[in-house]
């Protein structure tokens, strides 16, 4: 008889990482593992022993589909960094006297960089003290930033969020521009990779300009370019639309964003910086330099959270790689990531692969310069038609009384 599977969630949370839940959970079943457990609040919930018997939850057919289109974290998150084994093997030895005490066959964590870290770390650990668990990773992030992997689910819905709501952005300046000049910046999340702002390109088509300009972090901003194209621009029209990253940085390394006061102070467990108010700073920018009416707008967590506006493709592949992670770990895969490898882009279609989790953790895939125009001010249609497949089809919520429904620990 087998043993049990544990799985957790980490870092910022997507509109299909529940999505990726529900594939462990199913999977885990259908291949006859005894228990289904679920870390409360990821690796540092574990460390408390707070965790949950999925199955409790999780009783039929109707609450997988529900799980599926629940936004956030189900089991909760944490942004939790695993010091080096050799800084503290006491943390090590507490958290595998769990793992036994549990029976866990199987670790599945679904995160991004950092938790492909965790995986990278406790699989080490298991090889080095002659532990028989499996640590297997599935990718989850928004950022699209992991390496070796075509893209990341929750990507694609971002994707798709993002695109739809700048086109109701420029929608809407459009509606108030009559004789007035307005300049609108669009604040979109991505700290060093530009995935999720060059995503503002597909408000583009037949009904819709797209923005005028599109700044990614992979390329130096110069404020004094960028006032001359805000200038050139409001000679030629009214209302002028902006998506920058959060994370754009001056020629000298700073971000942006910091220009503003008490701005980038806080530092995560990672050394990350949290990154906001470069729109708002720009927009203040333009405001005093150009006299004209500005907005900053910041997107914010609705990108993650938006699951009334999923992608079909983006649910279904993270239905299916969590599930490949249970597989995988169940035939003696550790230390490894699933990965979405694209088979073919028309008609669009993608498998699952597994690569070693020590080539993927501390890295990022940034996007490739060739998809950014030679100005830096937008992408290319190569980025376009990279991004389309993966906003396509729609998961439409379970409707209670005109509201979605979500599956929820009580």
């Amino acid at each position: 008889m087998k043993g049990n599977v544990i799985v957790g969630q980490s870092g910022g949370p997507t509109a299909v990482i529940n999505s990726s839940l529900a594939g462990v959970y199913k999977t885990a079943k259908d291949r006859g593992f005894n228990k289904v457990y679920g870390m409360r609040h990821g690796i540092q919930g574990f460390l408390d022993e707070s965790y949950i018997d999925l199955s409790k939850y999780i009783k039929n057919n109707l609450d997988i589909e529900l799980l599926k289109r629940t936004p956030s974290a189900f089991l909760g998150s944490c942004r939790f960094k695993l010091p080096e084994i050799h800084e503290d093997r006491e943390i090590y030895e507490k958290i595998f006297g769990i793992l036994n005490k549990l029976e866990i066959d199987s670790f599945i964590y679904i995160g991004g960089n950092d938790s492909m870290d965790t995986i990278k770390k406790l699989s080490d650990y298991a090889v080095l003290t002659g532990q028989s668990q499996k640590f297997v990773g599935v990718p989850k992030t928004i950022d699209n930033d992991l390496a070796l992997t075509d893209h990341t689910p929750g990507f694609g819905s971002a994707a798709k969020y993002i695109g739809t709501a700048v086109k109701e952005v420029i929608r809407d300046g459009l509606g108030l521009s009559y004789k007035k000049d307005i300049v609108t910046i669009i604040e979109i999340m991505g700290r060093n990779a530009g995935w999720l702002t060059g995503a503002a390109a597909l408000a583009k088509g037949e009904d819709c300009e797209g923005p005028d300009l599109i700044y990614l972090p992979e390329l130096p901003f110069e404020v004094e370019k960028f006032m001359e194209k805000i200038r050139a621009l409001l000679k030629k029209k009214h209302s002028v639309v902006v998506a920058v990253s959060e994370g754009i940085k001056l020629p000298d390394g700073r971000y942006v964003c910091e220009l503003s006061a008490g701005k980038g102070d806080y530092v995560d467990a990672f050394g990350h910086k949290q990154l906001s108010g470069t729109a708002d700073y720009l927009a203040h920018l333009v405001a005093a330099e150009v006299g004209c009416k500005t907005r900053g707008v910041e997107f914010s967590t609705l990108q993650r959270s938006a699951s009334h506006i999923a992608s079909r493709v983006d649910i279904n592949e993270a239905f299916m790689v969590g599930g490949a992670a249970v597989k995988a770990a169940d035939e003696g895969d550790s230390g490894k990531m699933v990965v979405i490898d694209r088979v073919s882009d028309d008609p669009y279609q993608c498998a699952t692969g597994i690569y070693d989790v020590h080539k993927i953790a501390n890295d990022e895939k940034l996007v490739p310069r060739n998809w950014i125009s030679k100005d830096g001010t937008y992408v290319t249609e190569d980025f376009l038609d990279y991004v389309k497949p993966l906003i396509q089809g729609d998961y439409p919520p379970v409707m209670v009384d005109g509201i979605p429904r979500h599956l929820v620990l009580k």
